[in-house]
């Protein structure tokens, strides 16, 4: 199997994202009763997080980069 590079930000979402199913999921259970409105703030938070470590990510990823020079530029 090809190794990939790691996504924190994919990570983030994913769990956010799942945290907020597993809610849905107890209050359609019965497990606890939840607002309808309960998900959004985790949803958005999540999707924040995710975006912030992704273009952290970027950015140190870019940083480390070796510089490559283009050959028909000159």
């Amino acid at each position: 199997m090809p190794r990939h590079e790691f996504q924190p930000g994919k990570l983030i979402a994913g769990l956010f994202l799942t945290a907020a199913g597993a809610l849905y999921l107890g209050d359609a259970l019965g497990s606890w009763e939840l607002p309808w409105f309960t998900v959004i703030p985790v949803v958005t938070a999540g999707l924040f997080l995710a975006g912030a470590a992704g273009t952290a990510t970027y950015a140190i990823r870019r940083r480390q980069r070796p510089h490559v020079t283009d050959s028909r530029a000159r």
